[in-house]
C-alpha cells in the first residue's frame, strides 16, 4: 500500500508539471483558437536560463526572473510573428509556432554545452517522510507551487479586469470587441502568461536531474493533458495533468509485476495510450465544450 501512495504522491508531482504546461496551451486556445506548439520551447529555453542565474541570485529569485524573461519572450514572438497572421487559418499558424519551437530550442540548446547542467533546485534527490510515506521535496514543491499559481490565475480571471476581458474574448471574440475590450492586448497577455507558465514548468521538471537537449520532450505530454480536460478547459488542464501524472507514474511503479516479459517500459507512451482512449469516447476531452453546428 504504500508504495501505490509513494507512486500517487510522486505522479502528482510529475502531473503538477504537467499542468502548468496544460495551462499555458490552454490559455492560448482560448484566446485565439489555435495550439501553439512553442509551448515546449518555452519550457527548455526557462530551465536553461534559470541555471545560469541561479548560482549567482539564488534559486527562487532566479525562477522568477526566468519566467518573467520568457514571458518577454513569448510577447515578442506573439507580436513579430503571430499578430499579423491574426485572420489566417489556424493550420498557419499552428505551423509558424512549430518552426518557433525549433528556433527556439535550437538556440537554448547551444547554451547547455557539453557539460551537463542543473537548475540549481535546492531539493535534488532529498526525500521527506509523511505519514510513513518517502516522498521526494521536489515533487511536494512541485505541487505546491502548482498550487498556489492556479489559486492566483483563478483569481487573475475572475477580478482583474484584464482577467475579465481575457474571459469576454474567449466566449465571443466580437462581441468582446464590440464592449471595447483590446484583442490585441488580449492576445499578448495570454501568450505572455503561457510562456511564464511553461518556464516555471521547465525548472520542476528539470529540478532533482542532468539537463540536457531532450528536456522539451517532457512537454509533449502535455498534449495528452489537454485532449484528456478539454482544449477550452482550465480546470480540465490542472484535473488532467494530475490524472496523466498519476497513472503514468502507476504504470513505471508497477509495469514488471503487470508486465513481467515486457522489456519496455509502458509510462513513456500512457499518457498517449490515454488520450486514445479518451478520444474514442469523449473527442471534446472530460471537461471541454461541445461544440454544436448547425446543418
Amino acid at each position: 500500500m504504500n508504495e501505490f501512495l509513494e507512486a500517487v504522491a510522486g505522479g502528482a508531482g510529475r502531473g503538477a508539471v504537467y499542468a502548468l504546461l496544460a495551462l499555458g496551451f490552454v490559455i492560448i486556445y482560448k484566446a485565439m483558437r489555435v495550439i501553439s506548439f512553442a509551448q515546449p520551447a518555452f519550457m527548455f529555453a526557462g530551465a536553461v536560463l534559470v541555471s545560469y542565474l541561479s548560482p549567482s541570485i539564488g534559486f527562487w529569485p532566479a525562477v522568477i526572473v526566468g519566467a518573467i524573461a520568457i514571458a518577454g519572450v513569448a510577447l515578442i514572438v506573439e507580436r513579430v510573428a503571430i499578430r499579423p497572421m491574426v485572420g489566417k487559418q489556424v493550420f498557419v499558424i499552428a505551423i509558424i509556432t512549430i518552426g518557433i519551437d525549433v528556433i527556439v530550442r535550437v538556440v537554448a540548446g547551444a547554451f547547455i554545452g557539453r557539460d551537463p547542467r542543473q537548475v540549481g533546485d535546492p531539493w535534488g534527490l532529498k526525500t521527506v517522510d509523511v505519514f510513513g510515506l518517502t516522498i521526494e521535496q521536489r515533487d511536494i514543491a512541485a505541487v505546491v507551487v502548482t498550487a498556489v499559481l492556479v489559486t492566483a490565475l483563478f483569481a487573475f480571471f475572475q477580478w482583474t479586469p484584464i482577467g475579465l476581458a481575457m474571459r469576454a474574448s474567449a466566449l465571443d471574440q466580437e462581441a468582446a470587441m464590440a464592449q471595447g475590450v483590446s484583442v490585441g492586448t488580449v492576445f499578448a497577455v495570454s501568450w505572455g502568461l503561457a510562456g511564464a507558465l511553461a518556464a516555471i514548468a521547465g525548472v520542476f521538471a528539470a529540478a532533482g536531474r542532468q539537463m540536457d537537449q531532450n528536456l522539451w520532450l517532457v512537454a509533449l505530454a502535455a498534449l495528452p493533458v489537454i485532449i484528456l480536460g478539454g482544449l477550452d478547459s482550465l480546470g480540465g488542464a490542472v484535473l488532467g495533468g494530475l490524472i496523466i501524472g498519476v497513472t503514468q507514474q502507476i504504470v513505471v511503479t508497477y509495469h514488471r509485476d503487470w508486465f513481467p516479459n515486457l522489456d519496455t517500459n509502458l509510462g513513456s507512451i500512457t499518457p498517449y495510450l490515454v488520450m486514445v482512449l479518451v478520444l474514442l469516447v469523449r473527442p471534446y476531452g472530460l471537461f471541454g465544450t461541445k461544440e454544436v453546428e448547425r446543418v
